[in-house]
């Protein structure tokens, strides 16, 4: 039997002729605009080594770029963590079978998946310091924002990777008497994440870019301090933007390339049904066969 996708073709003489000419001439395109953009930025004089020369400068590191990345791991990473604690929350309470429960948890993801996350940060900046009579500052408010947004994203990801689950496996714990508790926790959530991994990681790596919009409130993430502030004092915006670009490319990657570790790792160990979920057995009920 062909293990090949029955939905793909694979091309034949003339479609690989065609595929390998489309390919030559998007490379020479790219090739072409990228020295397009090279020859604007050398005319305008962004490739001289004083620009650049600020970087060579243990100064620079520990005052601009590292200060800022510090802030953007630390805001990412605390986003990280409440954003899938908020996502696998309000998707088991998306799924409840109580009304009560299921209706408040579909409007907040609905409500905060709606607004934009630059105004939901500028308005806890801004807007929650009336209501609880005193100030937010500036990390909490870009955590909050990352948090309410991503999660919501988050939770119809877990929702949908739930959903997906084929109906069996939670007929088949609820036969050996396991309450939906323990179903969601032991049989369906993790099963979800692992299905879900790529849309998962993906909203993580937006998550972690998300940070620099907090420059709307000033927080000192590595874009302000890499960039904002750096080129205020060199004025190298063009070598600071390129700087800092690769570094969040370096993380991103960083990021990417563990998620697909524990897939690999997930993939090869498989999920183990774990001793709780298993049904006890009654050795008293167990007959041999008569020959």
């Amino acid at each position: 039997m062909s293990t090949s996708s029955v939905l793909y073709d694979h091309p034949g003489p003339r479609a690989r002729v065609r595929n390998a000419v489309l390919s030559v001439v998007f490379g020479v395109g790219l090739a072409a605009l990228l020295w397009w953009v090279y020859t604007k930025f050398d005319q305008a004089g962004q490739w001289e080594g004083s620009l650049w020369k600020p970087f060579t400068e243990a100064s620079t590191w520990t005052q601009f770029i590292w200060p800022g990345l510090r802030q953007t791991l630390l805001a990412a990473a605390t986003g990280m963590v409440l954003s899938l604690a908020f996502g696998v929350l309000f998707a088991v309470g998306r799924l409840s079978d109580h009304w009560w429960v299921r209706v408040p948890a579909g409007a907040i993801v609905e409500f905060f998946r709606a607004v934009p996350l630059l105004l939901m940060i500028f308005f806890i900046f801004y807007g929650v310091p009336f209501l609880i009579q005193g100030p937010v500052s500036a990390f909490w408010s870009v955590v909050i924002g990352l948090t309410l947004y991503n999660g919501s994203v988050l939770a119809e990801a877990f929702r949908a990777g739930i959903r997906s689950i084929p109906a069996g496996q939670a007929e088949a714990a609820y036969a050996v008497g396991m309450r939906k508790s323990q179903v969601m926790q032991l049989i369906l959530v993790p099963q979800a994440a692992r299905a879900m991994l790529p849309v998962i990681v993906s909203q993580l790596v937006v998550l972690l870019k998300d940070t620099a919009l907090g420059y709307i409130v000033a927080f000192p993430e590595l874009l302000q301090r890499g960039v904002n502030d750096l080129s205020a004092n060199r004025g190298n915006v063009v070598a600071a933007a390129i700087v800092v670009a690769v570094i969040y490319i370096a993380i991103n990657s960083l990021v990417t390339a563990l998620a697909n570790w524990l897939d690999r790792r997930t993939r090869r160990r498989g999920f183990r049904v774990p001793k709780q979920a298993t049904a006890p057995r009654d050795d008293a009920q167990v007959t041999e066969p008569q020959g």
